[in-house]
């Protein structure tokens, strides 16, 4: 609890640093009441759905699968000084299995949802390695800032020195500078260097010197601007998207986190649409990279994500959603998609 309260308030001071750098409400799935119910009628609701012998899992999805971050914050704020308890700690208590990890993610904070996504991620290995690289590379500067510190607040050290603890080799070198950026987020882009690094990341490519400190430089200090300038004179220059040139060993592990921080990059929706896709088409659903995208993408680019995914599979996201997966879970899922009504 205190490290719950603690973690809120290092966060406070970021909040409206935070909700600037929202993408407009365009790109969001998410669908809101109007006008939105009072927030103690939303905690009272909640303190219902829990009462009893069972849980009222379709009041808690009805009102926390239609509250964005600022009012999901300050539903759990208001939950724990009119009851006394962690709003998330009560859901832990009734809720299981992917519903329960689907809506705990989404209560959560957005810095706090990143600095626990990247947690648990330096606890795994191989696959864990884009999750890092997913988070440090689609967020912006702040916002990985922000959940940095939220890392520092929850589990008392920092997010790079567990990167550093838990990686080895090239994906060290190049996951523990990604998690510690801070990019320029202007616009500005200097054509002059990005005809310059892009000849330094070919000459580079070619020799195969994939993780050389040259070329992690660029991708892990550059701004988004820049790099895009960069990888357009690369194909422009030498004929090939620079993800081409890095498929020399499809099974090399390294080499796919190199092309998936390259898309992360300059085009994140595609990496998310792919990851949506591949979670979906699997032979049995990966509820894990699912609940991830929708959870951290809802509010920001989802519906450019649901976009591509039709147009790559001719099916809409909702609708592929539905027929992989059941119960509360399918539900609360559709939800923050904006399937279902408000």
């Amino acid at each position: 609890m205190r490290a719950e309260s603690e973690c809120h308030r290092e966060l406070k001071e970021g909040r409206k640093e935070r909700s600037a750098l929202l993408i407009p409400e365009t790109m969001s799935t998410l669908r809101i009441p109007q006008p939105v119910p009072p927030v103690a009628d939303d905690c009272e609701q909640l303190r219902k759905a829990f009462a009893g012998w069972g849980t009222n899992e379709d009041l808690i999805i009805s009102i926390l699968g239609h509250r964005n971050a600022a009012q999901r914050k300050l539903i759990r704020e208001t939950y724990f000084e009119t009851y006394g308890e962690d709003l998330l700690k009560a859901l832990d208590k009734e809720l299981s299995n992917d519903f329960e990890r689907l809506v705990l993610l989404w209560t959560l904070d957005p810095a706090e949802r990143d600095a626990f996504l990247a947690n648990e991620a330096t606890k795994r290995w191989t696959s864990s390695n884009q999750v890092l690289m997913e988070i440090a590379c689609t967020r912006s500067s702040d916002q990985l800032l922000f959940a940095r510190k939220a890392y520092h607040a929850r589990y008392k050290k920092s997010l790079e020195e567990d990167v550093a603890h838990h990686t080895t080799g090239e994906f060290r070198k190049l996951l523990l500078p990604l998690v510690s950026s801070y990019r320029y987020e202007g616009d500005e882009v200097n054509l002059t260097l990005a005809k310059t690094e892009a000849k330094l990341l070919h000459e580079k490519i070619s020799k195969k010197a994939y993780s050389d400190d040259e070329l992690i430089r660029i991708l892990a200090t550059r701004s988004k601007p820049q790099i895009n300038a960069t990888l357009n004179h690369y194909k422009d220059e030498f004929g090939k998207d620079i993800n081409k040139d890095l498929k020399a060993d499809p099974k090399d592990e390294f080499l796919a986190l190199l092309r998936s921080t390259v898309k992360c990059l300059v085009r994140s929706e595609r990496y998310f649409e792919k990851a949506a896709r591949l979670a979906i088409n699997k032979r049995g659903t990966d509820e894990g990279a699912l609940t991830r995208v929708v959870a951290t993408r809802a509010e920001i680019d989802l519906k450019i994500i649901a976009d591509e995914y039709q147009r790559r599979s001719s099916v809409p996201l909702d609708k592929a959603v539905a027929k992989d997966t059941t119960g509360d879970y399918e539900k609360m899922l559709l939800a923050i998609l904006g399937h279902d009504d408000v």
